[in-house]
């Protein structure tokens, strides 16, 4: 067995201190004033209790985890040694492989990018990836960052571990029967069917790869308005991938390590931890004893080194021995496989209140409503604790608060669920969200929602200077039509507008000839623009005009989703002296 480089997370009181040494140690570290890899931020002073993530979906389903715990002394970086070299214990406790290392900075870089307010450092995925597989085992990835063999947690049956019956047909974990965590960050799969994210670009959302599965650890604790600068949502995030204070502490102590320096070491040479969460006892025999004792061998429904399914074990009587002999002893509190879950008695979904009025909202506002959906029995009684997956479809933009488009929540006493708030995006047009049990086949329940214009009451034409717009026969206007756009007497930003020339101030059918606009591919004529919109002080300027060879007086009108008309009076004439102003007829007045 590889020599083990850290100390094994005991209980009794030298834990407790050095776990509580090593908290205090990042909470300082985070500090204002403090120096180090803060990554250009400061944390506020002081941590407040951690609470379990609210959604009651950890990540891992309370999988086993290792509970190595990084040096006292900083990491000092050391050149990396040549590949296949195994790095000498010492030098390679700050080292990451290169493929994770880099599957972790570039899940940071698009976290940054995409939700700047979670302020994800890279070196908590790190230490998650460090205490849910030893940072892949020690860099068994290929070029493309997926492992080399599967990594597989225990069979989530209640047998010692978390009751979790199949969510996904065995098309992860390759069990039909119970989950099993999957990949180097260790998601279950009904985790992984909303967090999964494709990292590496190349079109799937695999949790056996590195890139997809950093990136979806990321976004898993950015959801919501998490800030992980402050202490408060760092410890609820941890906690909502495994809900346990030791994994907590664990992980933060990896994190302040990491934070301190860290470098690259090759694919495959990285050091491999020793102990886990489970005393490191395995369920069944691992297929390499040689090898350190690894959390996610082993198992019934894990993987060969081959890449080929172990043949599962014949499942044995719940709560039996593993060979058929003595009843195996079940920890206090462990389920009972035989046992009806929650989720086992739940008959049927329903709405619990959500009104469809409620579900309308503005392009980039806030929707007003709650999704709530209540699961009962065949008798109509509530059933507590179920996980409920609220998914949206449609072809809007329209997210959960958090930027999601799924989200899971565990049923209440009353036997409620509610969805998290909606934010429409600035798509409209109808989507849906359905709700359904985690778990089981039942049907789900729908619910429609709409997204839609920004609206403009009221649209006004700016000046254009002293010098009118001026056009001959088959000429151009010299200015273009400026306008505001206001809602309710405030600026509307962002609202579509169309402008049209029209016949006359009672058809405002298109007309066939006089002014025109010059569509921007073709160069051919147009006499109505779509897709306009105002920009964020509510200001649009519609494209250049031209004229053809007909003389006249001619009437532009442009309008906007809640019944802002401006009308633009245009006169041609051969002498040059045509203009564009707004009609003074009560037709061309703003708002008509």
């Amino acid at each position: 067995m590889a020599a083990h480089f850290g100390r094994r997370l005991r209980k009794g009181a030298a834990t407790t201190a050095v776990a509580a040494a090593a908290v205090a140690a990042l909470s300082a570290s985070q500090a204002p004033g403090a120096t180090g890899d803060d990554h250009g931020r400061q944390a506020t002073a002081g941590a407040s209790a951690p609470v379990p993530d609210p959604t009651g979906d950890d990540a891992t389903g309370s999988s086993p985890y290792y509970t190595d715990l990084p040096p006292l002394n900083s990491p000092n970086p050391s050149p990396s040694p040549s590949a296949g070299t195994p790095v000498a214990q010492g030098a390679a406790e700050a080292g990451i492989p290169a493929t994770v290392l880099d599957a972790y900075k570039k899940a940071e870089a698009e976290l940054r990018a995409s939700k700047p307010g979670c302020n994800l450092p890279w070196q908590l995925l790190a230490a998650i990836g460090k205490v849910e597989s030893g940072q892949a085992r020690g860099g068994e990835v290929d070029a493309s960052g997926t492992t080399l063999r599967p990594i597989l947690g225990p069979v989530l049956d209640g047998n010692g571990f978390a009751l979790i019956k199949d969510t996904d047909h065995g098309a992860y974990d390759g069990n039909a029967q119970y989950d099993q965590a999957v990949g180097p960050m260790q998601f279950i799969p009904s985790t992984w069917a909303w967090a999964g994210r494709d990292g590496n670009g190349d079109g799937k959302k695999d949790p056996n790869n590195i890139y997809d599965a950093a990136l979806a650890a990321g976004h898993y604790l950015c959801r919501g308005d998490r800030d992980l600068s402050q202490a408060a949502d760092l410890h609820g995030a941890i906690l909502g991938y495994n809900n346990s204070q030791d994994y907590l502490n664990t992980v933060l102590s990896w994190m302040e390590y990491y934070s301190k320096g860290t470098y690259s070491v090759p694919d495959g040479t990285g050091a491999a931890p020793g102990h886990r969460s489970d005393d490191g006892t395995p369920r069944t025999t691992p297929s390499t004893p040689a090898e350190p004792a690894d959390p996610h061998q082993g198992k019934p429904g894990s993987k060969d080194q081959g890449g080929r399914p172990s043949p599962s074990p014949t499942p044995s009587k719940p709560g039996s021995g593993q060979d058929g002999g003595d009843p195996a002893p079940r920890p206090p509190g462990t389920p009972d496989p035989t046992t009806p879950t929650p989720t086992d008695t739940v008959d049927h979904l329903e709405n619990a209140g959500t009104a469809t009025a409620e579900l309308t909202a503005t392009a980039g506002d806030a929707f007003t409503g709650t999704i709530s959906t209540r699961a009962e029995t065949k008798a109509g009684a509530a059933v507590a604790k179920v996980r409920i997956r609220f998914t949206i479809s449609g072809d809007t933009d329209a997210t959960f608060t958090g930027g999601e488009d799924v989200a899971t929540v565990a049923t209440d006493s009353k036997g409620v669920a509610k969805a998290p708030a909606l934010q429409a995006g600035e798509k409209t047009g109808d989507f849906k969200v359905t709700a359904t049990v985690v778990g089981r086949s039942l049907k789900g329940v729908d619910y429609q929602a709409t997204v839609t214009e920004r609206p403009a009451d009221t649209l006004t034409a700016t000046t254009n200077g002293d010098t009118p717009l001026t056009c001959t026969p088959g000429g151009e206007f010299a200015d273009q039509v400026q306008l505001k756009a206001t809602y309710k007497g405030a600026v509307a930003d962002k609202v579509a507008a169309t402008a049209t020339l029209i016949k006359s101030a009672t058809d405002a059918t298109e007309n066939d000839k006089g002014p025109y606009f010059k569509d921007a591919t073709t160069g051919k004529a147009v006499r109505t623009l779509t897709g306009l919109k105002t920009d964020a002080k509510g200001l649009l300027t519609l494209p250049k005009l031209y004229a053809d060879d007909t003389t006249g007086t001619f009437l532009l009108r442009v309008t906007t989703p809640g019944g802002g008309t401006l009308t633009v009076q245009l006169t041609v004439a051969a002498d040059g002296t045509a203009t564009a102003s707004p009609s003074p007829s009560p037709s061309a007045s703003a708002g008509s």
